[in-house]
């Protein structure tokens, strides 16, 4: 029995338990041993994570395609795993060493500090993973892996080697995104621009050969910068070539204020001659910009920075060199003060001696750690890097050529922006945690790398040996005894950045490198699901590491999908206060709610507007699912053995059977397009309008009436039609339709490995060429042919069909006339054809009750003051004179014309002034643009109304 109220919190626990309990999930299955793979690999959360709404929308997408998949007859592996997310783990475990006052990292040690992260770890380390089974992810969790685990590591360390040995991995000076609180390189991604109030100096830079005076414009250039700590590092000034008031200068030099460096004015299209003072300082080791002018121009890479963001200046050989005596004092001075007390002091000092022109309020966006929270420094330093240019371009004609494509098209122009003006890719991080990089190196600092500290000693005792360094029989002593050679190499201490393992995860996951079973039967995966924000970061690193070891594309499709934002369309954010918990929201209405609202949202072209609400309605849906099956079983509908939908007799069923076919065959083919809310809705509406308040409203008269053949037939087609709903929905909200399943279809087996609705045939050559659809921009959609699950009956829908367009007409036109529910007005049917008054006869009772009608009578003309309807073609008739006043309600609905017109004024003023649309955020706009499309369709519908009561008049 079905119990009378829906409680999902019962039932998801129960669900979970069950499927688990059964190996439902799992990839390999005995009976689909021969089935043909689906395999999608999961973004890898971060260990440290909890569930927010970014996951919950992407594993439900993920769900959906494979317990689609799975239903079709796949054998489907859901591959998941966590990332051991570096530097957020390491900042974890040492808060937590912190709060409980134990000793820190440092003084821990490396050895003991990682084995306390790895306890971390199996004591913490779960929470997600737990989270996403709550959600419902039909992940095969006996496979979980994790970036850090012993089979991950070693095709870390092999991928590494092989790269280095083909000079795809290098070691090279370069800025990077340095954090001074983390002590480490980060990446892009790890990096929040914010929007700071500051200031922008203007400086005066003497030049060479010209007696400075603050007075006279002919014997400084002026640069603006909003760093003036940074021009200690100065070593050029550059002009554009063609900027008419300093372009002379190009060629001179110009003596850098309270340093005395001589530095030269160079000619480049960097310096923008309309902004600033159309000069910009030059400075290569603190400013990304400045990096690539200075190449061009063989400038000198002066870094005077330490890595706690300190000026360090004494010993500094790069500073010192070339400087007038006398500047060590100065020197001394500002060493290891902090960079932005050493700006002020700095500012000081440039003001004292007339080097400072003017200080204007500068609003600008500054690099901040996003865990850190500190302004980060662009930093010279010696870093790992791999060859990105070399390795993308395998990538790039990849998606060129559609052996992997992107779902919207439109973002392959943002994948192919990125590759190629690829750079090269810093993969070292200054931390603990994290695969330690395969490298060691000799006492001249030469390294050695190799897959294991036993090959790396033996190629150093090699070219030591050969380089003279050590005598042959010194070599051997070291060979076989380990103590001899203790400190005669020592391993790099950095890690290797985290989107370094997880550009193998399609792979890596498998078995690859020990064993490749899995990977040559899952491997390419078919679809990754992911974020746009992390095209780059990760989806292009595993195209270019999938090409380059596996040869092949990792994935044939990338389907991005959008934003889950708040009810007002703003980006969720702490600091506003608008983030919405979707475990809470989970506890409140259920997971297959938010599950359906998230699917319901996820269109192409929008980012998605969540609000509690919206999760109601759709736990609302659910609530109408499950008292529909409670009314079937309490009416004892029951699908027999052998029951055939196609040999119903009664209209109404063979009108189900038709309509339930068009509804597997539109969710089919959106899941199959990545047309996530166009699938939901086709099933949402079936569900809601077609089957519970058509349907089984039609149908209740016999199944409240007598026993006999319609009875038994109608009884058998209500359970069929549920029983097709439940899988249809099931990929969307797994846990109540599992639920119904094992109670109303009382068969055994679980709906999760139940087959699919509709079996996939293969269109030929010429059906592809007549319903592909070349105008849609997005993507094509994928056409399904029709099979024999196909229960098309065009009679039966013509006939059910009318009378539930009829009935909605009805009702349409008495919300539009203010018609009260208790008055029952006649209908009259005018010119119709003989079919249609037979139809409007068999179903008099029926459209008088559902329509609010007092009588249905036929005429060959339409009757005066009557609201005409134009329903399949012909023409039915209201008369409402003396029914309303029809005066009274032309001077209403103008009443409203007036208001939507309003409305709409007030939106386009706004959407005209191009200040508010510049400036106002995003979200507002879009809110503001579906205002007017709201009182666009408002008008639209009430001038179709005043145009029946025109025809009535």
């Amino acid at each position: 029995m079905i119990e009378k109220n829906y409680q999902p919190a019962d039932i998801e626990s129960r669900m979970s338990r069950l499927w688990e309990d059964a190996g439902a999930f799992r990839a390999g299955r005995p009976e689909r041993r021969d089935a043909e793979p689906f395999t999608i690999v999961i973004p890898p959360p971060n260990v440290t994570g909890s569930l927010h709404m970014g996951h919950a929308l992407n594993n439900t997408l993920q769900d959906i395609l494979c317990r689609f998949q799975r239903m079709r007859g796949r054998d489907v592996l859901w591959q998941p795993g966590t990332d051991h997310a570096g530097i957020a783990t390491q900042m974890v475990v040492e808060r937590q060493l912190m709060e409980r006052q134990q000793p820190g990292r440092r003084e821990m040690g490396r050895a003991k500090f990682l084995e306390r992260v790895w306890q971390w770890k199996a004591e913490s380390g779960g929470v997600i993973v737990n989270q996403l089974k709550r959600l419902g992810a039909s992940c095969d969790w006996s496979r979980e892996r994790f970036t850090m685990d012993e089979g991950l590591s070693r095709a870390v360390v092999k991928v590494f080697v092989e790269l280095h040995r083909e000079g795809l991995i290098y070691k090279d000076k370069r800025l990077v995104n340095w954090d001074p609180r983390l002590l480490t390189a980060i990446s892009d991604l790890e990096v929040q621009q914010i929007e700071v109030k500051g200031s922008l100096w203007y400086l005066r830079y003497p030049i060479e050969g010209k007696t400075f005076n603050p007075d006279d414009p002919k014997t400084f250039i002026v640069v603006a910068t909003t760093r003036p700590e940074t021009m200690l590092g100065d070593t050029a000034v550059a002009v554009h070539p063609d900027n008419d008031n300093l372009g002379h200068l190009i060629g001179q030099h110009v003596i850098l204020p309270l340093v005395g460096r001589r530095i030269p004015i160079v000619g480049d299209d960097y310096a923008d001659p309309e902004k600033g003072s159309g000069a910009v300082k030059i400075t290569p080791a603190h400013d990304f910009n400045d990096f690539e002018v200075g190449k061009r121009h063989g400038l000198p890479q002066i870094n005077v920075f330490d890595k706690e963001g300190c000026l360090s200046l004494v010993d500094n050989e790069d500073y010192l060199r070339g400087l007038p005596e006398g500047s060590e004092n100065f020197a001394a001075e500002l060493n290891n003060v902090d960079r932005f007390a050493a700006r002020k002091q700095i500012v000081a000092r440039l003001e004292n001696f007339g080097f400072l022109e003017r200080i204007e309020p500068n609003t600008h966006m500054v690099p901040h750690g996003d865990r850190s929270g500190v302004v980060i420094e662009p930093f010279l330093t010696d870093q790992w890097y791999v060859d990105a240019k070399t390795m993308a371009q395998p990538a790039i004609a990849a998606v060129r050529s559609g052996a992997t494509m992107f779902v919207p098209k439109n973002w392959e122009k943002t994948y192919f922006e990125w590759m190629e003006n690829i750079q090269p890719w810093c993969i070292s991080r200054q931390l603990w945690w994290g695969h330690q990089i395969p490298a060691w190196y000799g006492p001249d600092g030469k390294a050695f790398v190799a897959e294991t500290e036993e090959e790396a000693v033996g190629h150093a005792l090699g070219y030591y040996v050969e380089q003279e360094v050590i005598t042959p029989e010194q070599g051997r002593e070291m060979a076989l005894d380990p103590a001899k050679r203790e400190g005669f190499i020592t391993r790099d201490e950095d890690v290797l950045d985290t989107w370094f393992s997880s550009a193998l995860w399609p792979f890596s996951t498998l078995g690859w490198p020990d064993d490749e079973t899995d990977v040559d039967r899952y491997y390419p995966t078919d679809v990754l699901v992911t974020g746009w924000d992390i095209i780059f970061f990760w989806v292009a690193r595993m195209m270019m590491m999938g090409l380059h070891f596996r040869k092949q594309v990792p994935f044939s499709t990338v389907y991005i999908h959008r934003l889950v934002r708040d009810e007002k369309g703003a980006k969720m954010s702490k600091s506003k206060g608008n983030v919405i918990d979707p475990l809470g929201v989970i506890d409140d209405y259920g997971a297959d709610a938010l599950r359906f609202a998230l699917a319901r949202g996820a269109a192409h072209s929008h980012d998605i507007k969540l609000s509690s609400q919206l999760v109601e309605t759709n736990r609302n849906f659910a609530t109408k699912l499950w008292n529909a099956c409670r009314f079937a079983e309490m009416n004892e509908c029951g699908k027999p053995d052998g029951f055939d939908p196609t040999k119903a007799k009664e209209t109404l069923n063979r009108w189900i059977a038709h309509e339930t076919s068009r509804a597997t065959r539109e969710v089919t083919e959106a899941i199959e397009s990545y047309r996530f809310n166009d699938a939901a809705n086709a099933i949402y509406r079936f569900v809601w309008n077609v089957y519970c308040d058509w349907y089984l409203e039609l149908a209740k008269p016999v199944l409240l009436g007598a026993d006999g053949a319609a009875k038994s037939e109608t009884r058998a087609m209500v359970a069929w039609a549920r029983d097709e709903i439940l899988k249809l929905l099931h990929p969307f909200m797994p846990f109540i339709t599992e639920e119904l399943w094992a109670v109303t279809a009382r068969r055994a087996g679980l709906l999760a490995l139940a087959a699919w609705s509709r079996k996939p045939v293969q269109p030929s050559a010429e059906q592809l060429a007549l319903m592909s659809n070349p105008n849609d921009p997005v993507i094509p959609p994928v056409i399904v042919a029709l099979d024999a699950d196909d229960f098309s009956d065009p009679a039966a829908e013509a006939e059910i069909g009318w009378v539930v367009d009829l009935v909605t007409a009805i009702r349409s036109v008495r919300a539009e006339m203010n018609i009260p529910p208790a008055t029952l007005t006649p209908l009259v049917l005018s010119g119709v054809s003989a079919e249609t008054r037979e139809r409007a006869q068999r179903w008099n009772e029926v459209v008088r009750r559902m329509a609010r009608l007092s009588e249905i009578s036929f005429a060959s003309d339409a009757p005066q003051g009557a609201v005409q309807l134009l329903v399949r073609g012909e023409i039915a008739s209201l008369p409402l004179k003396g029914v309303i006043d029809l005066s009274a309600e032309k001077l209403r609905l103008d009443k409203e014309i007036a208001k939507a017109d309003a409305d709409i004024k007030r939106v386009d003023a706004k959407l005209s002034n191009e200040k508010f649309v510049a400036n106002a955020p995003e979200e507002i706009v879009e809110e503001e643009k579906e205002k007017r499309e709201a009182a666009m369709e408002r008008k639209a519908r009430i001038l179709e109304a005043l145009e029946r009561l025109k025809k009535a008049s």
